[in-house]
C-alpha cells in the first residue's frame, strides 16, 4: 500500500555502487548490533513489562520508501490507553502535537518510556527492520503520513530514499532541531549521501545521545 497523491522524485543519482555497500553494511551491522545487544533487550522488555500493562514491542504506520507504508518496531514507550489520554489534551497541548508531531512533556509515556527515549533505546529493534530490507542504517527518518505536509515540494525527494534508523537530525541535534530544520537536514543528506556520511553520521548521533544531547 502506498501514500497517496505525491510524486516520488527519481532525478536524484542512483549510486548504484553506494546502494550495494550500504546494504551490504546494513544487513551485517544489523545482525552484530542483534546478537551484541540481545542482553540489553532482554533487560529492556523486561523492565517495560514491569513498568506498565501493554506489549513490550509497537509496530507504528510510517511511510518508506516510494511511499510504500511499513510497521516501523519499537519497545513501548507509551500507556496502553494513550489514544484515551491524547483526547485529553488541553487546546495548547493539541496545538503543540500538531506543529512539532511532539510534547516536551507527554503525559502519555511512561516512567521507562521517558528514559528510553532519552537514550533512544525505544529505536533498538528497528534494526530488524534493517535486516528486512525497508530501512537502513542511516537515512532520513521515517515519518507518519500527516508530517509529509511539512516537507511540501520536497515530499517525493524524502519517500525516494530508505527511511534510517539514524539520520542527520538526529545526529545534529535531535529533539533541539524545528521541524523546518529537520527538513533541510533530511535534503541535505540526501544530496550528499555517500558512504562516508553515513560512517560520519553513526559516529555523531552515539556521540550525540552519549551526552543527552537534545534528548527526546
Amino acid at each position: 500500500m502506498q501514500v497517496k497523491e505525491v510524486k516520488i522524485d527519481t532525478t536524484i543519482e542512483s549510486k548504484p555502487v553506494y546502494n550495494f555497500f550500504k546494504r551490504l553494511f546494513d544487513i551485517v551491522s544489523a545482525m552484530v548490533a542483534l546478537i551484541l545487544l540481545s542482553p540489553i533487550f532482554l533487560g529492556v522488555a523486561i523492565a517495560v513489562k514491569l513498568d506498565s500493562k501493554g506489549a513490550v514491542f509497537f509496530g507504528h504506520k510510517r511511510l518508506g520508501k516510494n511511499g510504500n507504508f511499513i510497521k516501523v518496531y519499537k519497545f513501548r514507550t507509551m500507556y496502553e490507553n494513550s489514544k484515551e489520554l491524547f483526547e485529553r489534551f488541553t487546546p495548547e497541548q493539541k496545538k503543540e502535537f500538531e506543529i512539532n508531531f511532539k510534547l516536551d512533556d507527554d503525559p502519555r509515556i511512561t516512567k521507562v518510556g521517558n528514559f528510553l527515549r532519552k537514550s533512544s533505546l525505544d529505536e533498538l529493534p528497528q534494526l530488524v527492520n534493517i535486516i528486512k530490507g525497508n530501512m537502513a542504517v542511516v537515512g532520513p527518518r521515517p515519518i507518519v503520513e500527516k508530517e509529509l505536509e511539512k516537507y511540501g515540494e520536497f515530499a517525493g525527494k524524502l519517500l525516494s530514499v530508505k527511511p534510517g534508523l539514524t539520520g542527520n537530525w538526529q545526529a545534529n541535534g535531535r529533539s533541539d532541531t524545528t521541524y523546518d530544520e529537520r527538513v533541510q537536514m533530511d535534503m541535505d543528506y540526501i544530496n550528499k549521501r555517500s558512504f562516508g556520511l553515513d560512517i560520519k553520521i553513526i559516529f555523531q548521533t552515539v556521540f550525540s545521545v552519549l551526552k543527552g544531547k537534545g534528548a527526546v
